[in-house]
């Protein structure tokens, strides 16, 4: 099956699977290193790293998804950074806490296209919960936060954990307050493969994976609530109340906010695979590559066809960027020729990762083109 294929004919994607970015971009943007007059292709998701993207000033990000419902996610950020000011932002989305979240998107509603506004009108009580809230990853973390973290964690020892501390103050506090039998079980049975493949992620995204899920998504766990602090990491912060408290993401940090804001007709939004857009990309015309966790859901024989087809697109220098989950994807040997690992910043940045579920990053670089590279 061809890479553009695979992914479109074995899960849906017709819904919102996720509300928010769940990748750190304060580690995408160090690794991409971008800069004004770059040419920079991201997967969109729902917009946020996209949008981070745009504070470095590129001359252009395109913005691409397979889902139209994603883009819609991206769409409604993008009105809301035009209309909105910045707290206003936060309510929306579900930052912070709102009464009137459905007002702020009377606001936003005249900027939307057709499509994203139908999208959004159909749906008053997704906005009323606020809509980084409302995707198929986000109800199933929710359904976690009610229903299973009461059982093995009260809440002032969860209060205690995300008020951070550090590097050995917070590994005591996990070894001896929050690292219990009850933790470990309800973490294994609540985050095995079939109950995430069920209410979480789409079941097709397991296609590629071996072995156990649970243990390894257990072991990356155990480092955000060690080796970073969780009074500084929005992501962990979502996972046990459902809002920011002490920390925001890049793209919703106020100091980001005008940059992000000033450089929005340099986001270009675009409906497709990430296969189809490369095959009709010029040679030598992009600088920076935000992959997400694309390799995720591809064989290995697909994968090497998409970054064979990257560095064909990517200017000698250009940078590529993703996140591996649970499939382990990296350049090829054949492609030794044409990307090279960048493996002391890959390391450098995961281990400064405050994404919770992935088991690494990569950082490649196109090298001049040698000879050519079969798709």
């Amino acid at each position: 099956m061809p890479p553009q294929a695979e992914a479109a004919a074995r899960a849906d994607f017709s819904r919102i699977r996720y509300a928010q970015v769940w990748e750190d971009a304060d580690v995408l943007l160090e690794a991409l290193d971008v800069r004004p007059g770059h040419e920079v292709l991201s997967i969109a998701s729902a917009g946020d790293n996209a949008l981070a993207l745009l504070a470095r000033s590129p001359r252009r990000v395109v913005a691409l998804d397979l889902n139209p419902a994603q883009l819609y996610c991206l769409e409604l950020r993008v009105a809301a950074y035009r209309r909105l000011e910045h707290p206003e932002l936060l309510e929306l989305l579900g930052s912070t806490p709102s009464d009137r979240r459905l007002e702020l998107y009377r606001k936003l509603r005249p900027d939307l296209p057709p499509a994203a506004r139908n999208f959004w009108d159909s749906r008053p009580g997704e906005l009323e919960a606020g809509a980084a809230s409302v995707g198929r990853f986000e109800r199933f973390l929710a359904l976690f936060r009610r229903a299973v973290l009461p059982l093995v964690q009260s809440r002032e020892t969860v209060r205690a954990l995300l008020a951070g501390g550090g590097d050995d103050e917070r590994l005591r506090f996990y070894d001896s307050r929050w690292d219990g039998w009850r933790w470990r079980l309800a973490f294994k049975l609540f985050f095995s493969r079939q109950v995430i493949g069920r209410l979480g992620r789409d079941p097709a995204f397991f296609r590629y994976v071996e072995g156990g899920v649970s243990s390894r998504l257990l072991g990356r766990v155990r480092h955000a609530l060690t080796r970073t602090d969780p009074a500084e990491n929005p992501y962990l912060q979502w996972v046990l109340l459902g809002r920011h408290a002490t920390a925001l993401p890049f793209a919703l940090r106020p100091e980001n906010f005008q940059a992000i804001r000033r450089n929005l007709d340099r986001l270009e939004v675009r409906l497709g695979s990430l296969e189809s857009f490369l095959d009709r990309a010029e040679p030598e015309s992009i600088d920076r590559f935000n992959l997400s966790d694309v390799f995720e859901y591809m064989s290995a024989e697909n994968a090497r066809a998409v970054l064979a087809a990257a560095a064909r697109a990517g200017r000698p220098g250009a940078r590529l960027a993703y996140w591996n989950m649970l499939v382990p994807r990296r350049r090829p040997a054949a492609l030794a020729g044409r990307l090279r690992p960048l493996g002391e910043l890959s390391r450098r940045l995961h281990e400064r990762d405050k994404a919770i579920f992935y088991s690494d990053f990569v950082v490649e670089e196109v090298a001049p083109a040698l000879e050519p590279i079969a798709a």
